[in-house]
Order: structure tokens, then sequence, then C-alpha cells
């Protein structure tokens, strides 16, 4: 029978993508821009000037199985093109799908409030973030209310690194350990969320992941209240209303607790029911072997 420790490292492997996963992820990356580049050409009144990955798939958070891939298409404003749009950025969302839709062989592309979606009909979809460069910092992406509000994903992946090479490199390995978590217990964090308060919350991970998502269930509570690292989107738990954060609470103070009871059967040398307990809290697929 394999130790608590084990099972953890073992754990880490089966949520992380793996290289089928991974390859998935960087091909529909460059197809989306493929599918760009013929929709929106030098030629036109808004050239595509990039396409790259944002969101968890480039901050190296995302778990398995991936569910969407979030990508940045930067278009270049050509002889002012955007002012067309600044009230309008709903009318630029869906000229982008329009445009999809007439140069790629998907059959399913929808806009919503601030990207457009390719659906795939296996593997995860991919979400299209429009966006404009700002004179000044940050990409101008729509709103969902025909404005346009500021956003700079890239700022917040080097914000992340950085605290990747201040609290060590287990850093990643943890957030995607309680992304597993959130997973099974009602999705009570937004995602970007919950990667800076776990970012922000330690001074230093080591390789006792149990140890510190004990911490994690305990502090968590005090340290929900984080804002963007960017500069751009505010407090990240605006949208935790006073119910779902009651609910929150309570969800990490219970897996505290067993997060307790889990380390003690640890220390005591009942490795089964150590693992039994954490299974409880990261789902069936973790090993109890």
């Amino acid at each position: 029978m394999t130790t608590t420790a084990q099972a953890f490292d073992t754990f880490i492997s089966i949520i992380a993508l793996t290289d089928a996963q991974k390859a998935d992820v960087s091909g529909k990356r460059a197809k989306t821009e493929e599918y760009l580049r013929a929709a929106f050409p030098a030629s036109s009144d808004v050239p595509l000037n990039r396409v790259v990955l944002i969101g968890s798939a480039d901050r190296g958070t995302m778990i398995r199985p991936p569910k969407d891939i979030d990508v940045m298409a930067q278009f270049i404003d050509k002889d002012h093109a955007f002012e067309k749009y600044r009230y309008k950025s709903g009318d630029f969302l869906q000229r982008l799908r329009t445009a999809l839709s007439a140069n790629t062989q998907i059959a399913q592309i929808g806009a919503r409030g601030q990207a457009v979606r390719l659906f795939y009909t296996a593997g995860p979809y991919v979400d299209i973030a429009p966006v404009f460069k700002w004179t000044g910092n940050g990409y101008a992406l729509p709103a969902g209310d025909g404005t346009w509000m500021t956003t700079d994903p890239e700022a917040q992946a080097t914000w992340l690194a950085g605290r990747k090479s201040t609290v060590g490199a287990s850093l990643r390995p943890l957030i995607r350990l309680i992304k597993r978590w959130n997973d099974c217990h009602s999705r009570h964090f937004h995602s970007y969320h919950l990667e800076v308060a776990v970012a922000s919350m330690f001074k230093t991970v080591g390789s006792n992941y149990r140890e510190a998502l004990q911490m994690f269930f305990e502090v968590a509570p005090s340290h929900l209240s984080v804002v963007d690292p960017a500069g751009h989107s505010g407090q990240l738990d605006d949208y935790l209303t006073w119910d779902k954060r009651q609910a929150l609470v309570a969800r990490l103070s219970s897996a505290s607790d067993r997060a307790k009871m889990a380390l003690a059967a640890e220390t005591a040398g009942n490795h089964e029911e150590a693992k039994r307990l954490w299974a409880l809290e990261l789902g069936g697929d973790f090993p109890l072997g």
C-alpha cells in the first residue's frame, strides 16, 4: 500500500494535463489563429495582429480534463477603425462570429458577453477574447454591455510567474489541487480568484501538499478579498454575495476539519484512513491503494 505522500504525488500527475491534451490545446490555439487570419487579413479594416494563449492554459494551472481554452486575439486599430465599435462592442463580437462561421468548418460558434466560443465535438472548446491595445496599459475587451473594459492577461501571467519564483515550484501543483477540490464541491470559487488568493496567501510552499492544503482551508476565509494584480479588474471576490460567501466559508471550514483528521491519521501511520479522508475532499479518482 502506498503512503499518503505517494498517493498525492500520483494524484498530482492524474490531474495534470497529458502530453496529448497539451498538444490539443496548442493545436487549437494555432487553428484559431489560422481561422482568424483568413477572416481578418492584412487588407481588412481591422487586421489580426496576434493570437496568444491566456488564462489557466497559459499560466500552467489548468487541470484535467480541460474544459475550455482561452485565447486573446489582438486586432490592429487600422485607420482608427476601433472608433466604429467604441460604443458597440457587441457588434464587433457578432462580426467576429459571422466571419469565423464563414471561414471554418466548425458547426457551432457562439458569441457571449466578452468572447466568441468555438464548440468542438471532442476536447475543450475555445473562447476567443477579441482585444485592441490601449494607448496606455492593458487591452480593450468587450464588457458585455456594448462598451469596453480594460484587461491585461499577460500582466496577470507575469504576476503569477513572479509569485512562483518567490513561493516555490510547488505553487502551481498546489493551485491545481485546490482547483480540483473546488470542482468537487460546488465550484464556489471563480478560477482566477482562486489562483490569486492561493498565490497571495503563501510565503512559501514545500513538498508537503497535505499540510499546505489544510493551511489553505483554514486561512482562506480571512483572505478571500484580493484584487486583480494587473490592476484592472478590481476586487476579484465581488461575485460572492453574502449567502455565497457564507457557503464558501462553511465548506472551507469543513474541509479544514477533515484535512486535520487526515493529517492526524497519517501521523499515526494509518495511511488507509488518511487517503480515505482526502478522497472525500479531492474526488473519487484520488488513489486509495
